[in-house]
């Protein structure tokens, strides 16, 4: 008997740890199964991440691009207007008049050298003075 009674303990443990270890079995899927959801969700959020990151190398690109060719752009406009103040008859006369007053030269000769209307050399005069009273 006190075989018999040994025997149904040790089956009810047997069952005991079996029922343990199925019920930590259970806690451990529904952990593993937490942690792949979340994984899911993580490798969801880093391909919208890196779709993003693409688009706004894109849109730096072409804006790079844009730069790129409104300086060149700056640059040739830059250059014509150098070239049209040499072009430019009139734009040497009033340099040379300019540079006379900048010497000091009196409003007669300026007229006499540069062959300018006497309003325009005393404007230039009067500038020339504003111009070094600041």
């Amino acid at each position: 008997m006190l075989l018999y009674s040994l025997f149904g303990a040790s089956i009810l443990l047997v069952l005991v740890c079996l029922g343990l270890i199925f019920v930590n079995n259970n806690k451990q899927a529904a952990a593993i199964q937490a942690k792949q959801k979340q994984l899911q969700e993580a490798q969801q959020q880093l391909s919208i991440l890196r779709s993003e990151v693409a688009e706004m190398r894109a849109g730096m690109l072409s804006i790079g691009k844009r730069v790129v060719a409104v300086e060149e752009k700056s640059k040739e406009l830059e250059q014509l207007q150098d070239a049209q103040k040499y072009d430019d008859p009139n734009a040497k006369i009033y340099s040379r008049a300019v540079k006379m007053v900048e010497l000091g030269a009196d409003l007669e000769e300026i007229i006499r050298e540069c062959e300018l209307p006497r309003a325009e050399a005393e404007l230039l005069m009067s500038l020339h003075k504003q111009k070094g009273a600041e």
